[in-house]
């Protein structure tokens, strides 16, 4: 698995004239490149991973993942009248987000993992600042730098969510029913990243707005890296 891998149905951003899909684009680059040094990656790519490893990346995902809802819900209870339609877009988001932990502790039980530790898990130091600058920016108002939160994240699923999941069953030989929750992501965001490459192309975003976008999505880059490196370090 390298970089350059692409997923059907995922499109990567475009420049458009505003420049801000280029300069995602670069944050974007930056992300990946981070993404192939982080040790578990590293190791499913090379073929070196084990059901251990697998149950241990979804333990760790799972404690961030139940605030995935939560945190655009709290965004789009900060966006103004005068941002009705990013308001609803939010909303919509939410709702279709707030059941994904499920599929997790599905896939966590089909390989052996007991679903009472997966609740009773504590998210690592990388879960921990990544929900917790979500939350903080989700709660200003009108909070649009929060797209570049869903760039990152919307594009991970799609374009880097279902090579994981044919990898881990590659190497470990596991059923569709195992890696549900990765390779339905691979769907479902590349649908949502064409949806916010519509809101980030349009008159909407002004300049202060795409450096808050932008800003935004290289912090979460950042964060996310960090939760995936630190592995259940608490």
């Amino acid at each position: 698995m390298t970089s350059t891998t692409t997923v059907e149905g995922y499109r990567p951003p475009q420049p458009d004239r505003s420049g801000l899909l280029a300069r995602l684009a670069d944050v974007w680059t930056e992300f990946e490149a981070l993404l192939d040094e982080v040790p578990i990656l590293r190791a499913l790519a090379d073929g070196d991973v084990t059901v251990a490893d697998y149950q241990r990346l979804l333990h760790n995902l799972r404690q961030q993942v139940v605030d995935g809802s939560p945190w655009i819900a709290r965004a789009a209870s900060n966006f103004d009248m005068d941002h009705f339609d990013l308001r609803s877009a939010a909303i919509a988001h939410a709702l279709e987000e707030h059941r994904d932990h499920l599929l997790l502790e599905r896939d966590y039980v089909a390989v052996g993992g007991s679903l009472e530790s997966l609740r009773a898990g504590r998210k690592n130091i990388g879960s921990q600042a990544l929900s917790g600058y979500l939350f903080h920016e989700a709660s200003r108002p009108n909070p649009v730098g929060c797209l570049g939160a869903m760039f990152v994240i919307e594009g991970l699923g799609a374009q880097k969510a279902g090579v994981w999941a044919r990898r881990f069953q590659e190497v470990l030989g596991l059923a569709d029913d195992q890696v549900h929750f990765m390779a339905y992501h691979q769907d479902a965001d590349a649908e949502h990243t064409g949806t916010l490459d519509a809101i980030l192309t349009s008159d909407r975003i002004d300049d202060a707005a795409a450096d808050a976008i932008v800003s935004c999505a290289r912090v979460v880059s950042r964060l996310y890296v960090m939760q995936l490196s630190e592995l259940d370090e608490i």
